[in-house]
């Protein structure tokens, strides 16, 4: 490992402080060096607060050091005002002596503009390193500023012998309580979690992190012919929830009724996601739901927990084709992580 790789690792580390905080900014990690020695360091921790950058800098006791130091970080530096002012003029302004960075910002606000007018000030600059790491944790914020959509991630628990519920949707528990905890987790991580009107009729889910500390998602519902009863906990307006249908446009208190066209639905749906800016959907049911997003190619990445229960019959697990990943026990459950093929 090189010391530019050692240190960019450490950016990484801290970037994954602002999990669940931050988004739909990226998640963003900084390291000051002078002499071979961090002696600054800081993250991005929450969104329309400082950037990593900021806060890196101000932890520097010493600012005199800073013309000899370098920076890292693990994205290129912004270079336009948003909720916060530029960080390149930051940079500029303590003179820093070099900028190491894993990743070009997708941002068209950015895209290289951050690079260059560190250049054109003189600054050495060096991109590209764990530029591999940079994009897997950043995969959110890329695939969004890139394809103009959520990274849809798919999960289901199912029995050993394939089914997701039985025949009657009951579904209530196949995986284990260790599994189910690790799925609130993920919820405080992501910006939205969706079902479809079976699983929200049959399993009247909170969709919250009840059993994780974190923000709770955004939820969202998909009920064509509003037939869902308003007194389900999805309608609770505790949490925000969006509930896309055919039939009507409303806004109510946390509540937000969309509606679209019957035609190319799923579509719409997710381009409507990304237009509420919403970066990162869990989908979690039901089987059809899911089988949905696998027809139509919408999907990032999809983990799948297997239990050790049988149903013998009942509702079938979603068919799907990927390219398993990783593999892991937990408890008596097996979780495997599957990516598209292409």
């Amino acid at each position: 490992m090189t010391p530019d790789e050692f240190f960019m690792l450490r950016c990484l580390e801290l970037a994954k402080s602002g999990i669940g905080h931050v988004s739909p900014n990226p998640r963003v990690g900084c390291v000051v060096v002078h002499d071979h020695t961090i002696i600054g360091e800081g993250w991005h921790k929450k969104y329309g607060e400082a950037h990593a950058e900021v806060n890196a800098i101000e932890s520097v006791n010493n600012k005199s050091l800073l013309k000899e130091s370098t920076v890292y970080v693990n994205l290129e530096p912004c270079s336009h005002v948003g909720k916060t002012p530029p960080c390149v003029d930051l940079i500029m302004r303590h003179q820093i002596k070099k900028v190491v960075i894993a990743n070009v910002d997708s941002n068209p606000l950015v895209a290289g503009n951050g690079i260059k007018k560190l250049k054109e000030a003189g600054i050495e600059v060096s991109v590209g390193v764990l530029e591999k790491e940079g994009r897997e944790l950043n995969k959110r914020f890329f695939t969004f500023m890139e394809k103009q959509w959520p990274y849809i991630i798919l999960k289901w628990a199912q029995t050993e012998d394939g089914f997701i519920a039985q025949k009657n949707y009951e579904s209530k528990w196949i995986s284990n309580d260790s599994s189910r905890a690790l799925v609130h987790k993920w919820r405080s991580e992501e910006d939205a979690v969706l079902v479809g009107t079976k699983t929200a009729s049959h399993d009247n889910p909170g969709l919250t992190v009840r059993n994780w500390s974190g923000r709770n998602p955004t939820r969202i519902v998909i009920d064509r012919f509003l037939r869902l009863s308003p007194r389900l906990q999805l309608f609770d307006q505790q949490v925000k929830t969006i509930c896309y249908n055919v039939l009507k446009h409303e806004v109510q208190p946390n509540l937000l009724f969309i509606r679209l066209d019957e035609k190319d639905f799923i579509h719409q749906m997710v381009k409507d996601l990304a237009a509420q800016n919403i970066q990162s959907v869990i989908v979690e049911g039901g089987a059809q739901t899911l089988q949905l997003f696998i027809n139509s190619n919408l999907w990032d990445e999809a983990r799948v927990f297997t239990s050790t229960r049988k149903f013998e019959k009942g509702i079938a697990a979603p068919q799907l084709k990927g390219r398993l990943t990783d593999e892991v026990k937990i408890e008596n459950d097996c979780l495997e992580i599957f990516f598209p093929l292409s």
